[in-house]
């Protein structure tokens, strides 16, 4: 049979927080997205101050857990209480409040940021955090060619080579105006239907004192680590100092996913292109899924000239989406042949939608025709 999840189901900050006070054991399953892994480490500080036992994993298609006192979803479904609704930091960051309880706001921006909202759409969190912008590129470090060649904000020539970045680079003046316009043209020259809309995700962005050197580059890292190192991305959520081993895993990322969207094989339909992944022996099948999310985002805003992508690798695809209701699309194509959907109003730095659909392996043809058939 197949399955969907309910946003409209989703519980407010008050709803978990008074859950939360009366557990003496949690269960924290986040969806493997740097909005979900944020919202996860601002729950789980807020355990923590309270002295409450919890248990984090990161999955997209949850499993009950019976040895839990409350499980709380977080950008997936089931659980006891989910948090589901739009950008989930700014919600967690609410109920650690609610718990009386310390609460990270540059974590909290981080994480709308990874869902694809702009900092200022949470006035009251930016204001807290006291934040200023500076012309040049988002990303974590403060190293121009890493920057140009690993962020996942944006698709150009040079992305996932940082030799090629620094040639593109050569002799240019590393003043941000100027490096923001080397980014900004090489992502547009792409031929991407919104390259130049989404190119300004990784643009003019707000500065930090750290543990990043941007907020979009820490929601880029976020990201990263939860779809590829979800251990890391979890004790980075957690406050540990992991910032090394987180880099390496956006740096391993970023270089997987845009290899992934340079070649892939594109299929052209009336209002949708089909990008077939072809598998990565350097990572695991559940890495790749996992980065699915991040190949059909860019491929969408870089490359397609149609408004809906879906990329996949055998039973599993990711379908991002503008302009058209991204969840009533997963859930057609799912339920046509007994699949699972799981969608978020957002998901994934600069996005306006994606949704995750899985079924058996025979079965893709029949969810592209019935996508098809949606449109």
């Amino acid at each position: 049979m197949s399955a969907t999840d309910h946003p409209e189901q989703a519980s407010t900050a008050s709803d978990v927080a008074a859950r939360c006070r009366d557990a003496e054991f949690v269960r924290l399953v986040a969806a493997p997205d740097g909005d979900a892994l944020a919202a996860t480490g601002l729950l789980a500080s807020a355990l923590t101050e309270r002295d409450v036992a919890f248990q984090t994993s990161v999955t997209r298609w949850s499993v009950a857990d019976a040895e839990a006192d409350l499980t709380v979803a977080v950008g997936t479904a089931g659980g006891d209480v989910a948090i589901t609704a739009g950008s989930l930091a700014p919600v967690a960051y609410e109920t650690a409040r609610e718990l009386d309880a310390g609460s990270d706001v540059t974590l909290a921006l981080a994480g709308a940021v990874a869902a694809g909202d702009v900092p200022g759409d949470h006035a009251s969190l930016l204001d807290t955090a006291d934040l200023d912008r500076s012309p040049g590129v988002a990303a974590p470090t403060d190293d121009v060619a890493d920057a140009m060649a690993y962020t996942t904000l944006a698709h150009a020539s040079f992305s996932g080579a940082p030799e090629d970045a620094a040639q593109a680079l050569a002799g240019v003046d590393r003043e941000g105006r100027t490096l923001a316009s080397v980014l900004a043209l090489s992502a547009v020259e792409s031929g991407g239907r919104y390259a130049a809309d989404a190119v300004e995700r990784a643009l003019n962005p707000y500065v930090l004192n750290g543990p990043f050197a941007t907020l979009a580059g820490y929601a880029d890292v976020l990201d990263a680590t939860a779809r590829g190192r979800p251990g890391t991305g979890v004790a980075l959520a957690l406050g540990y100092d992991v910032v090394d081993a987180a880099l390496d895993a956006w740096r391993d990322h970023a270089r997987a996913v845009h290899r992934t969207v340079r070649e892939a094989t594109l299929a052209r339909h009336d209002g949708l292109v089909v990008a077939e992944v072809a598998p990565d022996e350097s990572h695991s099948a559940t890495t790749t899924e996992r980065s699915l999310g991040t190949v059909a985002r860019l491929v969408r805003d870089f490359r397609s000239p149609e408004p809906v992508v879906l990329a996949h690798q055998g039973g599993t695809a990711a379908i991002a989406a503008a302009e058209r209701d991204v969840a009533t699309l997963a859930a057609e194509a799912a339920e046509a042949v007994g699949g699972e959907a799981r969608t978020r109003p957002t998901h994934g730095v600069g996005t306006l939608a994606c949704a995750h659909v899985r079924v058996d392996d025979q079965e893709m043809d029949a969810v592209v025709a019935a996508l098809r058939r949606a449109l």
